[in-house]
């Protein structure tokens, strides 16, 4: 997958100057003229105050549409806040903080609550992500990347959960808890492709609901993710005193295989076709229903059978290239119009404020930051042997444990590196889906 496709996550439309917003000058916010969004805001407003909004879909997604729409465009235009996950944070947090002080009116949450839970469109939100995100993925990318980058991402992921493990253990935590409440859900590929499967996968096999899971996992990857950023404005900075350290945008020194990945365009843009879309809908839900019939058989969680077949598939080629163009749209469609309003509805339903508060200490920052400081250092170390850079090939790890998309962009963007964004994509995804199905066959193992 293109740097294109990796900023749908968390762009949507370039803001200019016109309107102001709360101090923000915006002339749209995700595409809507500002007027016309405050209009929108009023009636649902309107009918939430007036006790009158439909609870049902419509009245949820009305509600995590508007919310999702304005805290994400605050976030992306705060100064600092902007660059740590700010989108993110924002979605997450204010409507958690708005439910625990009881702002936000019962009418509301019965409304959210019947899309989120009573209608699982959090499951619809996750398959469409991750089943789609990996059939869009360039073969190429995938196959060649997965060579490349495998050695350092591997070795530093494994240093990254040593370390993590003994300083977690060093300062009063489990190893059990430290691996799978801190470390996984760092290194599990953000939250739509990460946090959300393990939550799934979590509650399937220890029996309780995902939101508790949701609650815990959050912050580690928050935390790891502005770890990482600062990472790579040191190694930025550190490029430039040493030269010889630093590729200026390039991973490999050879500028042969560069160009593997900085020739591979946009695969299937153009015209929407609105039928493939339906039927890349249908694969996608096929996907996850099979994934949950492989259960039946394997004892592996459905959600996490579902990613491997789905890596399998797109390795093997069996699926038709238009199939998997349809997938992509939906991939597309999900990740730039409804990411944001998903995390307003994990965030009053799914992440309860005293959970959050609970698990922030010293000692919990301390692991986050080991964990991460490890990867880079690592893999820092590692380029020179795999004929990389090492300011780019420890940046490009390092992603590994960012937010998904949003982390790759906000971490790439921190060090003037948007080129790597291709690594960096299979650093996230590959190496988030492999962590995630991991983690999930460890958790089942020991529990």
């Amino acid at each position: 997958m293109n740097h294109i496709e990796s900023n749908t996550l968390h762009d949507g439309k370039k803001l200019t100057s016109t309107h102001s917003l709360g101090g923000l000058s915006v002339k749209e916010i995700c595409s809507v003229p500002v007027w016309f969004f405050a209009i929108m805001c009023v009636i649902v407003g309107s009918a939430a105050w007036f006790g009158t909004l439909p609870k049902n879909m419509i009245g949820g997604l009305a509600i995590i549409m508007s919310l999702g729409f304005i805290l994400s465009t605050v976030g992306k235009n705060i100064p600092v806040i902007k660059d740590i996950g700010g989108p993110a944070i924002f979605c997450l947090m204010i409507p958690s903080i708005l439910v625990f002080y009881h702002i936000i009116p019962k009418n509301v949450l019965d409304s959210v609550h019947v899309l989120m839970k009573d209608a699982n469109f959090l499951y619809f939100v996750i398959a469409t992500l991750v089943v789609g995100s990996i059939l869009g993925m360039n073969r190429i990318i995938l196959v060649q990347g997965m060579i490349r980058m495998f050695v350092p991402l591997v070795v530093g992921t494994l240093t990254a959960v040593g370390v993590g493990l003994v300083v977690g253990k060093a300062v009063g935590y489990s190893f059990y808890h430290t691996f799978f409440y801190i470390i996984v859900p760092i290194i599990g590929g953000g939250i739509g492709e990460g946090i959300l499967p393990l939550s799934l996968a979590y509650s399937s096999i220890l029996g309780t609901t995902p939101d508790i899971y949701v609650a815990q996992l959050v912050p580690a990857a928050v935390i790891g993710n502005i770890f990482a950023i600062v990472c790579a404005g040191f190694l930025s900075k550190l490029g430039k005193m040493k030269p010889e350290l630093s590729g200026n945008g390039m991973l490999i020194r050879t500028a042969e295989d560069n160009a593997i990945f900085n020739n591979i365009g946009d695969e299937g843009n153009g015209k929407t076709d609105y039928s493939l879309m339906g039927a890349g809908l249908l694969m996608i839900c096929c996907f996850f229903i099979f994934g949950g019939l492989l259960e039946r058989l394997v004892h592996i969680p459905g959600p996490v059978l579902m990613i491997v077949m789905a890596v399998l598939c797109k390795y093997a080629k069996v699926i038709p290239g238009r199939m998997e163009t349809g997938a992509k749209s939906c991939y597309k469609l999900i990740s730039t119009s409804l990411i944001w309003p998903t995390m307003i509805g994990l965030g009053m339903l799914y992440v309860p404020l005293e959970s959050v508060v609970s698990v922030f200490s010293v000692a919990y920052v301390a692991v986050c930051a080991s964990v991460v400081l490890s990867m880079a250092i690592v893999s820092f170390l590692l380029a020179r042997f795999l004929n990389m850079y090492s300011v780019e090939a420890s940046i490009v790890t390092v992603c590994h444990s960012g937010l998904g998309g949003t982390g790759d962009v906000a971490i790439l963007s921190a060090c003037d590196r948007m080129g790597l964004m291709p690594f960096a994509q299979i650093s996230t995804r590959i190496g988030g889906a492999s962590t995630v199905i991991l983690a999930t066959m460890l958790l089942a193992a020991f529990s």
